[in-house]
């Protein structure tokens, strides 16, 4: 049988999916051990008794100066900060979206501004951010909104475009108008693959949080990386990174399981696609 017709099941399949993770475990291991083995004080690969040690004392031990918990102070924060601005970008790219991909004159309106707007590198633009808005959440919540939701927008124009045009002249032909079309037609069949822009996006808005969190802010995971880093903490800032990705894993697989289950039409459709 060619390669290319073979495909993993059950065990096998979850062993490849394991076994990147073992790698890098089994690389850091190794790399640790060396560089502890030269030098017992090494701060640059720490080894997991330090990792231990830093999260019984970021996550369970209540901080003398503050009063809190710093690690689920940081999360705390740091998550509302993202879901406000995912929670923004998702109602501007859905109506955004629809009006560019269906209305000819909103396309032309606003379909070139929105694909230059999206060539602008939103950190270049986060000092101006601050200028206006201040330091506080508003400029952080916008620095996201406007790193994530141009292609977000684009995208949903794309999908909303590639319906079949047979569906909008039938529903015109039974005497449906534009907001029937929308909420009928167009609307079932762009909420699942909203789903699947937001998902992307999720990468890029961690990227603008850390960043914004990492110059003007007083609590977060952004926040707590850069300030620690002076001291070469990496015992704390290897197990935040480790728990950003787990936070935006969960936060991917959540969307999945949401879109399984509200459009479950849409997840078999892709299957057999």
């Amino acid at each position: 049988m060619r390669l290319i017709n073979r495909r993993p099941k059950g065990g096998s399949r979850a062993l490849l999916a394991c076994l990147p993770f073992a790698l890098v475990l089994v690389a850091y291991v190794i790399g640790s051990e060396l560089r502890l083995m030269e030098n017992p004080a090494d701060k640059l690969l720490p080894g997991f008794g330090s990792f231990g040690a830093a999260i019984v004392d970021m996550a369970f031990t209540v901080d003398p100066r503050t009063g809190d918990v710093l690690w689920w102070t940081d999360t705390l924060a740091s998550l509302a900060r993202l879901v406000a601005a995912l929670a923004i970008a998702t109602g501007l790219a859905l109506t955004l979206g629809i009006a560019i991909g269906l209305l000819p004159y909103m396309d032309g309106l606003l379909g070139a501004f929105i694909r230059v707007v999206s060539m602008v590198p939103p950190l270049a633009i986060l000092p101006i951010l601050f200028i206006m808005l201040g330091l506080g959440e508003t400029s952080k919540i916008t620095l996201i909104v406007i790193g994530v939701v141009p292609f977000m927008i684009r995208d949903l124009a794309l999908r909303v475009g590639e319906l079949p045009p047979q569906q909008i002249i039938k529903a015109q032909t039974l005497g449906a108008g534009t907001p029937a079309i929308v909420a009928r037609v167009v609307l079932p069949q762009t909420l699942p693959r909203l789903i699947d822009a937001l998902r992307l996006a999720l990468g890029p808005a961690w990227l603008f949080l850390i960043a914004a969190e990492a110059i003007a802010s007083q609590a977060g995971l952004g926040y707590r990386i850069f300030l620690v880093r002076r001291y070469l903490a990496m015992d704390v800032i290897l197990p935040y990174v480790a728990w950003i990705t787990l936070l935006a894993f969960l936060m991917d697989y959540g969307l999945v399981r949401l879109q399984r289950s509200a459009f479950p039409w849409f997840a078999a459709a892709r299957v057999s696609g």
